[in-house]
């Protein structure tokens, strides 16, 4: 029995559709029904390896099957064991960008969790320390939102401080170089 079955015969409704491409699954799951799902997988079915967690934005999107969310985050789970990938999506929608965290499940996850919050602003509901990964706390809006602005309208009030904080640290050897006085 394929994965996709057994996932089909265990959560039923839940399992809300699949699709391959480039030779790999891509299951769409229920956002409520998730941490159950994810449990599975890893004890059941062996995929102990979250290799990567992101998050799209489908606005404007045009492609050929029509997106009912304008977000989804997308899990790439592999069984070691199996030697099998697996794709996980989960529709999220603008409204109420949030999903249920997974860190209970796989610790990696604390890292992609906090990376996707940062970049899109979807909230992972559960997380021990939701907060920003790759922005400074202070920063406006998501910056891979495909709404965020190319260029900000006024520049970020912390802008040089950062510049400061720069040439000050700039004075230390990093690694096998020396970088260059501010």
């Amino acid at each position: 029995m394929s994965v996709v079955e057994k996932l089909r015969e265990r959560f039923g409704t839940a399992i809300l559709g699949e699709e391959v491409s480039c030779d790999q699954i891509s299951v769409y799951v229920d956002r409520e029904v998730l941490p159950e799902i994810m449990r599975f997988l890893h004890d059941e079915l062996d995929f102990k390896h979250l290799a990567d967690l992101c998050g799209v934005d489908y606005l404007g999107w045009k492609g050929k099957r029509q997106k009912k969310e304008r977000f989804e985050v997308v899990y790439n789970l592999y069984s070691i064991s199996r030697k099998e990938p697996l794709r996980i999506k989960v529709s999220v929608p603008e409204e109420d960008p949030r999903v249920p965290s997974v860190t209970s499940i796989w610790q990696v996850a604390n890292w992609f969790e906090r990376e996707c919050y940062d970049m899109f602003g979807i909230r992972f509901e559960g997380h021990p320390d939701l907060r920003r990964l790759l922005m400074p706390e202070n920063w406006p809006g998501h910056p891979l939102r495909k709404d965020h602005p190319l260029e900000l309208e006024e520049e970020w009030p912390e802008y040089e401080k950062l510049r400061e904080k720069a040439r000050e640290l700039s004075r230390y050897e990093w690694g096998d170089r020396r970088v260059r006085g501010g």
